[in-house]
């Protein structure tokens, strides 16, 4: 059969089975064994031997098992007040700044995406705090709301981020590499946002009313911010330095996380079943993902999909640029209707053949895949962190939406530089590998 005519196919399976409203990872299962049987001609007996393997394979992955642990580090710190004590400790260090303590949205994001992971739990952790904060003080609220909905995204580009791990896994890159090559961008973003924050007050001084000074020393602001700073060397230290793998940095961040709250006197039974049952949930939604796009990209290797399709575009003559515009255009619209984990294990089995054939660095791919899943969050109908929001402030869709709306601009001015100079994202990995 022609391989247009099969791409065709399977495309139309997917959207068939995801407008039943089914479960993504059970839909991809199903175009998985569909595909193979009604395109490849297989038995279901050669099928369920098939799918078997790659479900043993996946239960058995080492690198998997970085997922939970490192969601159930960020589910201690969510429960705990270390988001309370991050906000105190950046307030003194922001307040004479242009823009104020509007910053601490962007560098309370920042610091606590380096021990979280998941874009959703730095957006609802230090939102809960700061939103409440700033409107009591009279900051502008729009500016308030856009600039925690831009930062929050920070989760899934500053390591460790869950989206790395699984794109990682799937491409077969060395995660800690990942991890090393996700930091200069994830500090461009958070640059340019408080570059436009500061901007947009000098031009708008009332957008940020001045403050009554602080008596908080520059010393008690670092106390202040020690556990999570602690925490961050800790982790990435490890992961950094070679002594461990992700892995195992993220069982010696959960030890880390729960040592430093039982210190404090917060660990309690009811705290910690609450964060184990928050990471089971989500753990298992993004394992049972992993499995589910490995069977479909096991089942389109089968019918040799993803490199007949990458040979067909390389006999088309695009150009580099245009090629990585298109998969731009491509993820931005995947991520109006899909979560950032779908959104990856869904499409790489297609979209990476096809840049490694154009002679892209499948490291930097990751990092470039993240941020347009990042723009993915802050995007409606289907943008997590506008939710997260919507449910914090009680603003329409529509109204976070068009707040968070110059962060999309920008992130998406993060992905052109990167583009143009990809040492960005390479030149750290390439350093501390030696």
């Amino acid at each position: 059969m022609d391989t247009l005519l099969i791409g065709l196919g399977v495309l139309a399976l997917l959207l068939g089975v995801l407008a039943l409203g089914s479960w993504i990872f059970a839909g991809l299962v199903i175009v998985a064994m569909l595909s193979l049987w009604g395109l490849g001609d297989f038995g279901f007996e050669r099928i369920g031997l098939i799918l078997s393997k790659i479900l043993f394979r996946a239960a058995n992955s080492w690198e998997l098992s970085a997922i939970p642990l490192f969601i159930l580090m960020g589910e201690l710190i969510f429960r705990s007040n270390i988001a309370e004590r991050l906000f105190k400790g950046l307030t003194p260090l922001t307040r004479h700044l242009p823009g104020g303590i509007l910053h601490t949205n962007v560098l309370g994001c920042t610091l606590f995406a380096a021990v979280s992971g998941s874009s959703a739990a730095t957006t609802a952790t230090i939102g809960k705090i700061t939103t409440r904060e700033l409107a009591n003080r009279g900051y502008d609220r729009r500016l308030s709301i856009g600039s925690l909905a831009g930062a929050g995204s920070l989760g899934l580009l500053i390591p460790p981020s869950i989206v790395m791990i699984v794109y990682g896994v799937q491409a077969e890159v060395s995660i800690s590499k990942l991890f090393m090559a996700g930091v200069l961008p994830g500090l461009l973003v958070a640059l340019l946002y408080i570059g436009y924050v500061m901007l947009r007050c000098l031009a708008t001084p009332s957008l940020a009313p001045r403050q009554e000074a602080d008596s908080t020393t520059p010393w008690q602001a670092l106390c202040l911010l020690a556990p999570v700073l602690g925490l961050v060397v800790v982790v990435l230290g490890a992961i950094y330095t070679g002594i461990a793998t992700p892995s195992e940095a993220a069982a010696i961040g959960c030890g880390a996380t729960l040592l430093l709250l039982a210190a404090e006197r917060q660990l309690s039974v009811g705290l910690f079943l609450s964060a184990l049952r928050g990471a089971l949930v989500t753990a298992v939604m993004v394992c049972s993902l992993l499995v589910a796009a490995a069977m479909l990209s096991t089942a389109m290797g089968y019918l040799h999909l993803p490199s007949e399709l990458a040979s067909w575009i390389a006999r088309q003559g695009f150009s580099p640029i245009a090629l990585l515009l298109a998969m731009a255009l491509f993820y931005i619209l995947l991520g109006l209707f899909l979560d950032g984990i779908s959104i990856t294990v869904m499409s790489l089995p297609i979209t990476l053949p096809i840049i490694i054939q154009a002679g892209y660095d499948p490291l930097w791919f990751g990092i470039f895949l993240v941020i347009m899943v990042e723009l993915g969050q802050i995007t409606p109908p289907v943008g997590f962190n506008l939710f997260v929001l919507q449910g914090l402030t009680g603003e329409s869709i529509s109204r976070v939406a068009l707040a968070a709306a110059p962060f999309f601009a920008l992130m998406c001015l993060a992905a052109l530089i990167i583009s143009v100079w990809p040492e960005i994202a390479l030149w750290l990995p390439r350093v501390l590998s030696g």
